[in-house]
């Protein structure tokens, strides 16, 4: 693309601080650094037409994670760096919350739950033996008893007679969640264009040299914040997780409400607007799942269909409306990386599926660091 002088002068010249990604965590780096550094020229950079990777495509869960996801981390984390990651969920929901707004956002406070299938019954005892003890863990970080047992009001079939609650688990609107941190971004002044794919860049003695798929340009500083794409511009510890989505028609006199967890997290559903939204699967195939390509299988959506006939919603006639898919960033270890990559480079990545609740804190950590 052959650009003007008035949109090299406009647009392209004299950039402060550059952003890859206008997601969750783009777009709260932006506007801390828009706080910070008032008089900046701050441009971010967005290779979808809306932001594309998971900050639009996910289920709107305003989580900590299940009492069995908790348990897991412990097997591969110490017990302070679980409580660590709990924590900065817990604070970065609040401050989602104070930066938005609970009204701005869909937020509503309905619980999450952890189902546990007819074959877990192991994995249920072992959660429900455990409930105590996690919960004096957390104690200090929600002021009181997260977990609790839930007697099956909602009626799922082919599963432990009870779920395992967490009180504090919420829901949110995905959508104007993101159209509200737009407007926020686009009325301080940072600018935004769409549909561009950062290809490589190159640091240079006072700023980075930075090629797109439509034309190159200079920057002080670059801010890589695409989470799942990472790898394709960072030598980091961080792969992309497809994760396959699917919501059904309006349901007459649907009862379900709630956030709810499935067979150790890899399942979840809600419901959204006399709807139920689930998604999950990538157990099924991780290595087909490992993509940064946006689509659908036959194998996760043919399960995602069964498990709504035959465990969550059997006794309601249901249709599928819409079916898509998300990039989330994932790696050995569930810590996000935030860090100075070079001397003019930074990145906020591997979100672990986590971006709505840890979103918000680590943008904020993302602009702090530069």
């Amino acid at each position: 693309m052959k650009l003007s002088y008035w949109e090299y002068k406009t647009w392209l010249s004299t950039i402060d601080f550059t952003i890859i990604g206008s997601g969750i965590v783009g777009l709260n780096c932006a506007l801390q650094l828009q706080t910070t550094y008032p008089k900046a020229k701050i441009l971010i950079l967005e290779r979808g037409i809306l932001p594309q990777g998971a900050s639009t495509k996910n289920a709107g869960f305003a989580c900590f994670g299940s009492i069995s996801e908790i348990l897991s981390d412990l097997k591969t984390h110490t017990e302070d760096e679980v409580y660590q990651l709990v924590q900065k969920r817990w604070e970065g929901i609040h401050l989602l919350r104070k930066n938005l707004g609970d009204k701005e956002i869909g937020f509503k406070n309905l619980g999450g739950h952890e189902i546990f299938t007819d074959q877990q019954e192991a994995l249920y005892e072992a959660c429900l033996a455990k409930i105590e003890i996690t919960n004096s863990f957390l104690n200090p970080i929600f002021k009181g008893h997260a977990f609790k047992v839930h007697a099956n009001t909602f009626n799922f079939k082919k599963i432990q007679n009870k779920y395992i609650t967490n009180v504090f688990e919420s829901q949110i609107d995905t959508g104007k969640m993101m159209a509200q941190l737009l407007r926020r971004v686009q009325s301080s002044g940072v600018m935004l264009l769409n549909s561009l794919h950062v290809e490589s860049f190159v640091d240079l003695a006072e700023g980075v040299a930075v090629k797109t798929n439509e034309f190159e340009f200079t920057t002080q500083k670059l801010i890589i914040a695409t989470n799942g794409f990472g790898a394709e511009l960072l030598g980091e510890e961080i792969k992309p997780a497809r994760a396959q989505v699917l919501i059904t028609k309006p349901i007459q006199n649907l009862k379900i409400k709630g956030a709810f967890h499935l067979d150790e997290g890899y399942y979840y559903f809600r419901n959204i607007d006399d709807r139920i939204l689930l998604g999950g699967g990538r157990n099924l195939d991780f290595n087909t799942e490992e993509t940064t390509s946006f689509g659908e299988t036959a194998v996760v959506q043919n399960k995602l269909e069964t498990l709504l006939k035959e465990v969550i919603a059997p006794e309601y006639a249901i249709e599928i409306d819409q079916r898509w898919s998300g990039i989330m960033g994932v790696g050995p270890q569930k810590r996000p990386i935030v860090k100075q990559v070079s001397n003019h480079v930074y990145c906020g990545i591997r979100m672990g599926g986590m971006g709505i609740a840890i979103g918000s804190i680590i943008g904020k950590e993302l602009a702090d660091l530069v």
